[in-house]
């Protein structure tokens, strides 16, 4: 037999129940779902950053950046709106190598799908309950997302999920910003037939139950570069590029159009170091067109302790396992820039 069934894992409500959120946290976790969703149906001007590693390798590490990026929450938090990026699901463009915390709580050690599921759930509980933050997370296997449900601030769909019609009809059921990057290839109608999908309602088969989706009116937009038939990674988060997604929004007649610009992948070509400079790139072509400007909500950065990346076995404490990240002194001198230029 070609599939395995090893054991039968807990639902997603034993889960929770074995983990909580404390009510106190819960009524704060609310308080900061309503002012991120401000900035995504134009209601504030701030900008949202969904920053840190390209995945969460080890819980130490992770805890220890978004306790600093904390800390310069605090200075910014008259124009910025940190999110910070805990990515607990890593795809695999071929399918081999680290696939994430819920795969590997530790990445040294064989995969236990149950332990990584109580380890990403006790991570993003530790960041609200520690440092106040709501996080961001990929959906990567939509069945896992009620695991989560109550925890998470944002949601990403990556490039290769995008056009699964599962993907699209579980975010119709989320009432948290969820963004949509465009496909690999670079076509944004993939992208906004997505947005269109997932702010509409639907009934559909889910972890085994008929449910009814009312639309996630919050679904927007995320602009990471794309691969062209020779292979080659070219951006999309050029002014020319913002203003034919503007007009996407207006020919489709979507509500909430917002775009959020990944600075790294295909936009950087995976050169991590060039991701200050694409948001700088960004803010003037908001400075020069107010429909770009009301467009754009932010930006996603991958950033760590440490620059750049590193093998498994290596060791280096705070350093990505995966796509290489901008480390810390580069980061908060790129936060304190970009909220000098607002």
């Amino acid at each position: 037999m070609s599939m395995e069934f090893i054991r039968k894992l807990p639902v997603p409500q034993e889960i929770k129940k074995e983990y909580p959120l404390s009510v106190a946290f819960e009524l704060m976790k609310h308080q900061k779902d309503a002012e991120l969703a401000k900035i995504f149906t134009g209601e504030s001007a701030k900008l949202v950053l969904i920053i840190g590693p390209c995945s969460a390798d080890r819980e130490d590490a992770v805890m220890e950046y978004i306790h600093r990026l904390a800390d310069v929450q605090e200075k910014v938090k008259d124009k910025i709106m940190i999110v910070p990026r805990i990515y607990t699901n890593k795809p695999r463009t071929n399918g081999t190598g680290y696939k994430g915390m819920v795969h590997q709580p530790d990445p040294t050690k064989a995969e236990d799908m149950l332990e990584g599921l109580i380890s990403i759930r006790k991570l993003h509980r530790r960041a609200i309950e520690e440092t106040g933050f709501i996080c961001a997370d990929e959906m990567l296997y939509p069945e896992n997302y009620r695991y989560l449900s109550d925890l998470l601030g944002y949601v990403a769909v990556g490039a290769r999920s995008v056009e699964d019609q599962q993907h699209r009809l579980t975010v119709s059921g989320m009432d948290i910003p969820a963004g949509m990057k465009n496909p690999t290839s670079g076509d944004l109608s993939v992208m906004f037939n997505s947005i269109y999908a997932s702010q509409s309602s639907h009934t559909f088969l889910y972890r085994g139950w008929e449910v009814h989706t009312t639309g996630n009116p919050l679904t927007h937009a995320i602009l990471r570069g794309y691969v062209n038939k020779h292979g080659e990674s070219l951006p999309n988060y050029h002014y020319e590029d913002l203003l034919l997604t503007y007009h996407h929004y207006v020919e489709k007649g979507l509500v909430n159009p917002a775009v959020i610009v990944d600075t790294n992948h295909a936009n950087s070509g995976k050169q991590y170091l060039e991701q200050p400079r694409i948001v700088s790139e960004v803010l003037h072509s908001c400075r020069h067109h107010a429909d770009i400007k009301k467009m754009v909500k932010g930006f996603m950065i991958e950033s760590y302790l440490v620059d750049g990346a590193q093998k498994v076995n290596e060791g280096v404490y705070g350093k990505s396992i995966t796509d290489p990240c901008l480390g810390w002194d580069k980061t908060e001198e790129m936060i304190y820039r970009i909220a000098d230029l607002l």
